[in-house]
């Protein structure tokens, strides 16, 4: 796996609309709210996204009926879920992780806009254990899967 911070720039842009929302509206607001800040802070950064967009499942190459809905998907390959909780649970990094399983999309952000102080948690998806490992140990995500299976998080 090559060591980089893959979708570095992109990256960088997404958290500086997470600062800019927050900055602005801070804490309390219900999450349709910061949904609807974040959208307008894409727009104006020329951000390119999809809001409420249907992410197919499949099992043993069916489609299946359930699908998931990720709030935004960004450059057509960062996917991004939106919270406004007091904080945020291994239930709601797990969320991105199967969103991530489902797409194969390899990069996705958590971000919480509900806590005294803003939280985002970048997560990535890999083919391999061993990529997985690399890139949680050497900072590049906060948590990883392999085809479905978590490998680690961290928390603040």
């Amino acid at each position: 796996m090559n060591q980089e911070f893959i979708y570095k720039e992109e990256g960088y842009k997404l958290i500086g609309c997470f600062y800019a929302v927050y900055n602005n509206l801070g804490p309390g607001f219900l999450e349709s709210v910061y949904q609807e800040a974040l959208s307008k802070e894409l727009d104006k950064n020329n951000i390119p996204y999809k809001r409420e967009q249907k992410l197919e499942i499949f099992y043993e190459e069916e489609k299946m009926k359930k699908f998931f809905k990720a709030d935004f998907i960004c450059f057509e390959k960062i996917i991004l879920e939106v919270k406004a909780q007091k904080f945020v649970t291994k239930s709601d990094l797990d969320q991105v992780v199967n969103y991530l399983t489902a797409t194969k999309m390899k990069v996705g952000y958590l971000v919480n806009f509900g806590a005294p102080k803003i939280y985002f948690k970048r997560v990535m998806f890999t083919y391999n254990h061993t990529d997985s490992i690399k890139a949680v140990a050497s900072g590049l995500a906060d948590g990883a899967s392999i085809d479905s299976i978590v490998y680690s998080y961290t928390y603040d």
